[in-house]
């Protein structure tokens, strides 16, 4: 009876902007376990949002919403939430072991927390498998099924009550098949057509004074059109494919003869060792995030990746989608690899049962200069010199690193 009870007051309850009270449910949302429908404010009877929730076995109540702005938000609800009104936490949430973002929630109810979320969070949220939500300490999993569908269904009871009204609100389940839900990277509403595309970013570095870029293959693999890159601050160039090595993971493009840069790379020419710092460099979650890039900090976790693959340097700097191709420099500003991805959290989810926590990977130096030897790039190597501070080491970066971005279709996208 309580989780009945607590799931009807979650409904009537969510709230984006701290709203007093609301009425409902206008009409239904049915998909799998998830329940819902249009509400109005009860104060002015205006129309207010339409919501759904879910129980999980875990004692937390999910509950997304839209209102009637368009703004999306997801709420966790349990009995044994005991918060002050008006009470802040972050919740970082990470979708199928790939993307994650931080989530800044609100408790507007003692036993309910809401936070917004962005319109890429949506997307993830639409089609991921599993969400894991962490908040301090506390770590739990939700499996998302059927959340393509009540996303759908949320987006056509919104736009179908601003239209009809509540008093003409149905079944809002019935819905044509993949409806727009999110906005594109640049946040303007996306139709749904087939084969649409999309922005994707990633980060690359100049390594020769002829304009030569390095980064990630996975960044261009699957591009249509134009590869963009540009530095921070600076208008974007159009960037040619020279080379690349996909068993490697690298691939090398090159800026037009009449760009000039002020500065490039220098590469190590002395072994890195475990327990060395680093600092990784890029564009992650470019769009969400400052549009400048990021630096994080952490040390080498191991000479070796995944099975002991001694192509890779495993890392403990924190890297995120964005980060792929970016410089991993030495205390002294020499680049020691090229950050490439992170352990894939789902699987060792499922293997152990624990989340696996800043294992991070990049392509070491040897990889990267046997691929630049073979394509007939010169580049500079360095030993090292006297330890910088992060700050000049960044600072140093800001003419060499660049935003690699492109234009891919979907089915381009899934295949990558």
């Amino acid at each position: 009876m309580w989780l009945k009870s607590l799931v009807v007051a979650s409904l009537l309850q969510v709230s984006i902007a701290g709203m007093a009270h609301a009425k409902g449910p206008f009409g239904s949302v049915n998909v799998g376990n998830w329940i819902g429908g249009a509400f109005s404010n009860d104060a002015t009877g205006a129309f207010s949002h339409c919501a759904a929730t879910t129980p999980y076995a875990n004692g937390v109540i999910l509950v997304v919403s839209q209102n009637a702005a368009g703004t999306w938000s997801l709420a966790f609800a349990s009995p044994s939430y005991k918060f002050d009104k008006g009470e802040n936490a972050a919740i970082d949430v990470t979708f199928d072991g790939q993307g994650q973002a931080r989530l800044y929630a609100t408790a507007y109810q003692p036993n309910m927390l809401t936070a917004i979320m962005p319109v890429n969070v949506v997307r993830a949220f639409q089609k991921a498998s599993l969400m894991v939500a962490t908040a301090g300490r506390a770590v739990l999993n939700f499996d998302l099924t059927s959340t393509g569908p009540v996303i759908a269904a949320l987006a056509n009871c919104v736009t179908k009550v601003k239209a009809d009204g509540l008093d003409k609100a149905g079944d809002f389940t019935k819905v044509a098949a993949k409806p727009t839900v999110a906005a594109d990277k640049q946040g303007a509403p996306s139709a749904p057509k087939q084969g649409r595309a999309e922005s994707y970013f990633g980060t690359g570095f100049v390594v020769s004074p002829n304009g030569h870029v390095v980064t990630n293959n996975h960044v261009i693999k699957g591009c249509a059109g134009d590869i963009k890159g540009n530095l921070t601050g600076e208008a974007a160039v159009t960037l040619r494919v020279v080379s690349s090595d996909a068993n490697n993971d690298l691939a090398l493009l090159q800026a037009p003869s009449t760009t000039t840069f002020k500065d490039f790379v220098r590469i190590r020419d002395r072994s890195i060792r475990s327990g060395d710092s680093i600092i990784a460099i890029g564009f992650p979650y470019h769009g969400m995030l400052t549009s400048d890039f990021t630096v994080t900090t952490g040390i080498v976790s191991s000479l070796s990746g995944i099975r002991n693959d001694t192509r890779f340097l495993q890392i403990s700097a924190p890297v995120q989608p964005g980060n792929s191709g970016g410089p991993l420099f030495d205390n002294t500003g020499q680049v020691v690899g090229v950050v490439t991805g992170k352990v894939d959290a789902l699987r060792i989810v499922a293997a152990t049962g624990n989340i696996p926590e800043n294992i991070n990977f990049a392509i070491k130096t040897g990889a990267l200069r046997d691929f630049l030897d073979n394509s007939v790039v010169p580049y500079q190597t360095a030993e090292p010199k006297a330890e910088l501070k992060t700050t000049d080491i960044a600072g140093n970066a800001r003419p060499y690193t660049m935003l690699i971005s492109c234009n891919a279709t979907e089915q381009a996208d899934a295949k990558r």
